[in-house]
């Protein structure tokens, strides 16, 4: 009864409470629905620029635009992987660019105004990108009523690709304004004095001669030099922006590399003795290589020096007829059968001069035609071809010698040029097309005829099957299974004697040095723990790479930020060895040094060579006998003549210099020198304007997330 009444008494208190529960859950849940979208962006973040996130579905939309784009102007149907890298890249750069300087140009509010776009696009000053597209072929003049006919039917009178490529175009015109403007501003405020000039003068115009002597740093024996560990962090704290470490991963991996196996190579050979009859009795020897072999018919001309060894014995030795079959035989991988398909008697080179009429589009080759033919029925009648060559020839370097080119041989020519001038007899004349036009031969002359033949080779290339490829993955299934951990994986590498290699890896690397297509591997090393098998995403940890079975280890990571003395220890006690051998050695060249004026004598107490060096200015990079010293250059030019330098601790060792002579050229132009500078300063500036902003502002780059 005592607890019935204490429920009865206490029964306002537990409703309130289970009613703020109730309000509790349905206030949280509504915040974990609401709060779904902040994770899901926080997710599919794929940059955050200074503060301000990008979403992955809206990079990748630019990254599909620019595609279409790009697929438009190519020709290309698909985009494959090396495209698609490049064109990630181009988006990201315009991206960081738009981020990055807007906010530059909103503060001083610069822009591009609509006047200024509309002259850019059809007005008095177009943009150098709308004059190519709308230059008149016929007349090579900017059309600008087709800007205009184009812009009117924008709308709806375009493709949709015409379209977004305009708009596109469009937004590079506006970018590249806005950097020339921001350029110019800053190019402004760059000035060079009178005695900056005239310092570089001096420097850059002034040459030394002198003789120098090098005690090297291996001269003092490591064992006699002790590093305490102050001294080690001491270097280390004075030196810390030189141990800035990367955000790496290193793996160990094994690779399965599946190669063709003893039935791959008898079933390839099968093949080929099967079809051999079939091949010999066919006319129709390109076609049927083209439809039935692994690599397609080659139309090469072969004299017997070029043909390889066995078939040159075959047609010149054994007098092989036309459409004789020789094979099987084995060569590269391949099994192969080579049918004779012609032969001719056949100048090993010619000389022939040509007439090149250029086509920049479809629209000019009727007309271009129509010129060549025109050109052709002129010098078969008669006519001075140097002439017309001078006249007509877009080939300004042969033109000027009347289109003649010379004496060439096979190979040295587009093929639809060699084809026609090695077919044609002297003096005939050919019209032949090529990616550079129509050109106009005539072949004047013919080396000495040789026996060339065709031959049509029909192979088969030896590769892989299905089932080959099931049993390298069965065995490193197996390997896989057997091995989770890092240290059965050691241990199983060493037992069975594989080849275990090294990489390092960063975050964005798009190519890894013998692995095909790395980035699945690079992702799941980013995201794995150290001492861990690799896996990718299906949870497996074998990675098909190509024609490898792969399965990694994590065995190291770096972040980004400076190393800590730990993992850099060994770096900084070889420097600090290295600056106490130079000191022991700049002591022992002081105590040589003292009371002499000549290096000869500084040399003799020292045991070593004097050698010289000649013509030195601030600009020189390498020293004989010394190497790459800056230190040795700079004190050099420095120095003034006939006076023996103190010790000068360079990269490999320490130095002793004497100038014997200094000269200056004669250039006076102080004006110029300014000029010159001006331009310098003014294109370092506008390279690094970017760089510089980039590094002001925090970037996050998680795109290798997501490639």
């Amino acid at each position: 009864m005592a607890t019935l009444q204490k429920i009865r008494t206490n029964a306002g208190v537990l409703v309130a409470v289970i009613i703020g529960l109730a309000l509790f859950s349905f206030i949280l849940g509504d915040l974990f629905q609401s709060g779904s979208s902040i994770f899901r962006r926080t997710q599919m973040e794929i940059a955050n620029i200074d503060g301000e996130s990008v979403q992955y579905t809206d990079f990748q939309r630019s990254v599909e635009e620019l595609g279409d784009i790009y697929k438009a102007n190519s020709g290309k149907t698909q985009v494959d992987e090396n495209d698609w890298i490049q064109i990630r890249e181009q988006v990201w750069q315009t991206l960081l660019r738009e981020k990055v300087m807007g906010k530059q140009y909103d503060n001083i509010g610069l822009g591009v105004t609509s006047e200024e776009l509309f002259d850019m696009l059809q007005g008095t000053h177009p943009h150098p990108i709308v004059q190519q597209i709308f230059t008149n072929p016929e007349t090579g003049q900017f059309d600008r009523s087709a800007v205009v006919n184009f812009l009117k039917n924008l709308e709806t009178g375009v493709t949709e690709q015409q379209k977004s490529y305009w708009l596109y175009l469009e937004k590079q015109i506006v970018s590249e304004r806005l950097i020339s403007k921001y350029n110019n501003l800053i190019n402004k405020g760059v000035y060079v004095t009178g005695a900056e000039a005239k310092q570089s003068m001096e420097t850059n115009n002034k040459k030394v001669n002198f003789d120098f002597i090098t005690l090297s740093n291996q001269a003092v024996a490591d064992s006699s030099i002790k590093v305490t560990s102050d001294e080690l962090s001491e270097y280390y704290e004075k030196h810390k922006s030189e141990f800035k470490s990367e955000k790496t991963r290193t793996i160990e991996y094994i690779s399965y590399s599946v190669v063709p196996s003893a039935s791959d190579f008898s079933s390839a050979e099968k093949w080929i003795t099967d079809i051999k009859a079939e091949f010999a009795a066919t006319t129709e020897n390109i076609q049927f290589v083209n439809s039935n072999s692994d690599v397609s018919y080659n139309d090469t001309w072969y004299k017997e020096s070029t043909l390889p060894a066995n078939l040159s014995a075959w047609i010149y030795l054994g007098n092989a007829a036309v459409n004789d079959v020789f094979g099987p035989y084995s060569e590269g991988g391949s099994f192969k059968l080579a049918k004779l398909h012609a032969v001719e008697m056949m100048p090993d080179s010619v000389q022939a001069r040509h007439i090149l009429l250029k086509v920049n589009s479809q629209k000019e080759v009727a007309a271009a035609q129509a010129l060549a033919d025109s050109l052709k029925k002129l010098v078969d009648n008669g006519a001075d071809f140097a002439a017309l060559a001078r006249q007509y020839s877009t080939d300004k370097g042969s033109a000027l010698n009347g289109g003649d080119l010379g004496w060439f041989g096979r190979g040295m020519m587009v093929k639809p040029f060699e084809d026609a001038a090695f077919s044609s007899k002297e003096k005939e004349v050919k019209i032949a097309a090529s990616q550079f036009g129509l050109h106009v031969i005539q072949t004047m002359k013919l080396g000495k005829l040789t026996k060339q033949v065709q031959v049509a080779i029909l192979e088969r290339t030896v590769t892989p099957s299905t089932q080959t490829f099931q049993n390298y993955y069965a065995m490193a299934g197996k390997f896989a299974s057997l091995n989770t951990t890092k240290a059965e994986f050691d241990a199983a590498v060493e037992k069975e004697k594989l080849t275990k290699k090294l990489a390092v890896l960063h975050e964005a690397d798009n190519t890894v040095s013998g692995i095909e297509n790395p980035r699945p591997l690079v992702r799941a090393a980013f995201k794995a723990k150290t001492g861990t098998i690799l896996k990718n995403n299906d949870g497996s940890p074998i990675f098909e790479q190509g024609n490898d079975f792969i399965i990694a280890t994590l065995a190291g990571a770096t972040e980004e930020g400076i190393a800590p003395l730990s993992s850099v220890k060994a770096r900084v006690e070889l420097a600090v060895q290295q600056e106490k051998k130079a000191q022991v050695l700049a002591d022992r060249m002081s105590k040589a040094s003292e009371g002499k004026s000549d290096l000869l004598a500084v040399a003799g107490a020292l045991g070593c060579k004097v050698s010289s060096a000649k013509d030195v200015n601030f600009a020189t990079l390498f020293i004989p006998d010394a190497g790459m010293e800056p230190a040795l250059v700079g004190t050099a030019v420095s120095l003034q003549p006939n006076v023996i330098s103190s010790p000068v601790k360079g990269v490999s060792g320490v130095y002793v210099l004497k100038v014997t002579s200094a000269t200056s050229e004669n250039n006076t132009n102080l004006l110029a020198e300014k000029e010159k500078l001006q331009q310098e300063y003014m294109y370092s500036v506008g390279n690094r304007v970017m760089d510089i902003y980039k590094a002001a502002v925090k970037i996050e780059d998680k795109r290798p997330k997501f490639y």
